[in-house]
């Protein structure tokens, strides 16, 4: 891949190139006085003040020029020694760079030591809150990148793998004791009675619409001397009429006798899906076939369909996810990391711990990166970044370099008539 050429704009360079133009141009003018205070100075001995001035001038200017000058290039294109020195030197100028950075800012210390004051979970909180401004953009943009993300994965590939996981952690999770957890838990806190009342209400229903049923199992299992004497209707009555007066009694009577015993089947169930072997091995047992079942695999497909769908919709409009539950959620997140010392100061600290574990991994890394960057830059272009950053300084240095051996000059020719 051809490597694009680094630009060499920079804002500051016509600034730059006018202190340039200045201090050139002073220093032709401390040339043109000299040469005029000496036709003059015969005729005119105050001259000779002017022509002081302007000789201590151009030599002070004409040294800062050199001095300057060096640093970039050779003077004049002549190859004085020491001279064009960052060019000669970039390789070593990287290295200390890439040192420097590394032993004053990507040290552990000094990074963790700087985070200390950085409150990464307020921002986020706020930013959670409410996203505005910029954040709005960067939100934006974010989201478009995770819809993105989400369309242009192999959507077979990505449900297998998805689907796979979720049946091998199914799998390999031991179910039975969280049910006898939940079930246990729900018994402890009465959760359970509103599930008993309505199996008890299903149960009458049920009764209700299969009394014919009853009726006809009864006629059909008594004998021919009951039939006779029609006894096997009044067995049937008796039948029916015992079971719905149970079911009322269960459904009205906490303290029923067959409804403590359910409740104590129940209170059993839930110890042995703990800590019965035999109990625990046979709800495995049921787990591994419903999972091995083909309409299991397409009930996970279809969470997964719905779940990536809902991702992308919810990225290609953030402001309505914002708006709505999923918002809410947000921003109740955020409000939770702002308003919460103890969450605070545990994210703060973990994210402190990151970043200085980063500088500790791969600091070395950076400064590598810094060295070798510096390194493949060919010299005119590090010598036109570095002039452009600070070439308005130097002329500056040209500048007060003229205007100081001039000043100079006149204390000399002060005490030369004195």
């Amino acid at each position: 891949m051809t490597r694009r050429p680094l630009s060499r704009f920079n804002p500051a360079q016509p600034g730059a190139a006018g202190m340039k133009a200045a201090a050139t141009g002073l220093l032709v003018i401390m040339a043109v006085a000299f040469g005029v205070a000496r036709v003059l100075e015969p005729a005119h001995p105050a001259a000779g003040w002017i022509k002081a001035f302007a000789e201590a001038a151009m030599v002070g200017g004409l040294a800062d020029w050199f001095a300057v000058t060096a640093l970039f290039r050779h003077p004049l294109g002549l190859p004085i020694p020491h001279t064009a020195i960052i060019p000669r030197n970039k390789d070593r100028i990287g290295e200390t760079l890439a040192t420097f950075l590394k032993e004053n800012f990507l040290i552990a210390p000094v990074v963790a030591r700087r985070m200390r004051n950085i409150d990464l979970a307020g921002v986020a909180g706020r930013f959670l809150q409410a996203p505005a401004g910029e954040e709005t953009r960067i939100r934006r943009g974010a989201s478009r990148l995770i819809a993105d993300l989400a369309e242009s994965l192999d959507d077979e590939r990505l449900g297998g793998l998805i689907k796979g996981a979720v049946s091998s952690r199914l799998k390999g999770m031991e179910v039975a004791p969280l049910l006898g957890h939940a079930l246990a838990s729900a018994i402890n806190e009465h959760r359970h009675v509103p599930m008993l009342e309505a199996a008890i209400r299903w149960m009458a229903r049920a009764l209700d619409a299969n009394e014919e049923l009853i009726r006809e199992m009864v006629h059909k299992r008594a004998n021919w001397i009951l039939k006779l004497a029609g006894i096997d209707s009044r067995i049937a009555d008796a039948v029916v009429d015992g079971l719905k007066k149970l079911t009322v009694e269960m459904g009205t009577d906490p303290a029923h006798p067959v409804r403590i015993k359910v409740e104590q089947a129940l209170a059993q169930l839930a110890n042995d899906l703990q800590t019965n072997a035999e109990t625990r091995t046979r709800v495995e047992a049921m787990k591994d076939e419903l999972l091995a079942n083909r309409s299991v695999g397409l009930w996970i497909d279809t969470l997964w369909q719905k779940a990536r769908s809902a991702v992308i919709k919810a990225a290609r409009n953030p402001d309505a996810a914002m708006a709505g539950k999923l918002g809410d959620v947000i921003k109740s997140m955020g409000s939770t990391l702002e308003g919460d010392p103890r969450i605070r100061s545990a994210i703060n600290q973990f994210a402190r711990r990151a970043v200085a574990g980063m500088a500790a991994s791969y600091g070395g890394s950076i400064v590598k990166l810094v060295s070798e960057t510096v390194r493949g830059w060919d010299a005119r272009t590090v010598t036109n970044r570095l002039e452009s950053a600070v070439g308005r300084d130097l002329q500056y240095i040209r500048i007060n370099g003229t205007l100081v051996g001039g000043s100079v000059g006149l204390v000399l020719h002060l005490l030369d008539r004195l």
